[in-house]
């Protein structure tokens, strides 16, 4: 097997999943301490590497360039695969929404304090969705252009970040236990959106071949890759930044500015403050291509420049629409991305091994764990989705 290949497709699965999702942990797991908010994280961490195990199991029967769609059709019908369709304009709707809301929030934040404007919040989403929404708009190759840059710069701003936050780190924040028991169940559907990368499963099985082997190394290294940036960034955000700092920044502008009161350095907070917007733009390009090309699909337009308005009009407005009401639900809208994910992450991989267990009995490669292998995930995932909804009607703490 090329290891070029290999290697390029471990960042693939470490790419999609460190993107703005990362943003949410401090202020998701703001009550829960360092210790108890690092074992979430290795428990969602296993969940995730598990469920994509059981994607490979499902790939090595189909052929090598098979969608979640041709899979979930081959083996749970045609229900299945009106479901699958159905999380994943749910999952890209619900994310768009989120990267809207935190980016208008970035934009707002920096035009009220550079060019000292009284505009209102809405308005930086708008702008937001116009800057990115054109450049989807007008083809992929610009979308790949401008990512190619705005990822390099991404790393280069999250190597500095963490360079200038960790020397400030107090082990007193660090050991710090949850102020209050629901916060561990509450912050469950922000960090598990954070671990999503199963929609590129797909694409990478299309481009390696069927090589069970190799494919497996991948998904355990190249999701291990996200959990490690993960964990040092909640050690340099919970360790610099006390729970109650955490707990009363809000939302992610007041999360900057919480380090910047208290840190009194003006290079750490603009460091944090453009890699949230690099982090915000690249998912926002990325997510949104995906979505606009589904809705493309569906509609059956083609590349005209009438066509492709009519497609950007429904790619945008909705998850702007969320944002213009909902300025602030950056973290809200993440929440019900878990939704969509449980199903496309969780139940989904769960039935379309079981069916296919069904019919190939013991051949081929096999998940280890087994039927009880299967019903766990399974509850966590019902445990997730009863998570959020108990939120929504405010049966358990917000987050955020």
């Amino acid at each position: 097997m090329n290891k070029s290949k290999i290697f390029g497709s471990m960042l693939i699965i470490a790419g999609t999943t460190i993107g703005a999702g990362m943003l949410a942990l401090p202020l998701a797991s703001s009550g829960l301490g360092f210790g108890v908010a690092s074992i979430i994280m290795l428990l969602i961490w296993s969940l995730m590497t598990y469920t994509a195990l059981l994607m490979i199991e499902v790939h090595q029967f189909a052929p090598a360039d098979a969608t979640l769609h041709t899979l979930a059709y081959k083996l749970l019908g045609r229900k299945g695969q009106l479901l699958a369709s159905f999380s994943m304009m749910f999952l890209f709707y619900a994310l768009c929404a989120a990267y809207i809301a935190g980016g208008g929030e970035q934009i707002h934040s920096k035009l009220t304090s550079w060019f000292d404007l009284d505009i209102p919040m809405q308005l930086g989403a708008i702008l937001f969705t116009m800057l990115i929404g054109t450049v989807v708009a007008i083809g992929t190759r610009s979308v790949d252009m401008i990512n190619r840059s705005l990822f390099s710069l991404k790393l280069i701003a999250l190597v500095l970040m963490l360079f200038l936050l960790l020397p400030h780190v107090s082990v007193d924040n660090l050991v710090a236990l949850p102020v209050h028991q629901g916060l561990v169940l509450a912050s469950l559907p922000v960090i598990f959106t954070s671990f999503g990368f199963h929609g590129s499963i797909p694409s990478i099985v299309r481009y390696l071949g069927k090589d069970t082997k190799a494919l497996r190394w991948i998904i355990v290294v190249g999701s291990a890759l996200p959990l490690t940036v993960y964990l040092l960034w909640m050690l340099a955000s919970q360790g610099v930044l006390t729970q109650g700092d955490l707990m009363g920044s809000q939302s992610l502008n007041g999360f900057i500015g919480s380090l910047s009161r208290l840190l009194h350095d003006p290079m750490i907070a603009n460091t944090v403050s453009i890699f949230a917007d690099l982090a915000l733009a690249t998912s926002f390009l990325g997510v949104s291509l995906g979505l606009y090309d589904f809705i493309s699909d569906l509609l059956k337009r083609s590349a005209k420049p009438g066509h492709r308005v009519q497609v950007a009009v429904v790619t945008f407005m909705p998850p702007l629409g969320f944002a213009m009401f909902y300025p602030q639900g950056f973290i809200a809208a993440l929440g019900y991305a878990a939704f969509a994910l449980v199903v496309l992450a969780i139940f989904l991989p769960v039935a379309m091994v079981s069916t296919q267990r069904r019919q190939v009995g013991l051949g081929g490669y096999r998940v280890k764990g087994g039927a009880l292998g299967l019903a766990l995930v399974t509850l966590a995932g019902i445990l997730i989705m009863t998570v959020q909804l108990l939120q929504m009607f405010d049966a358990l703490p917000a987050v955020g």
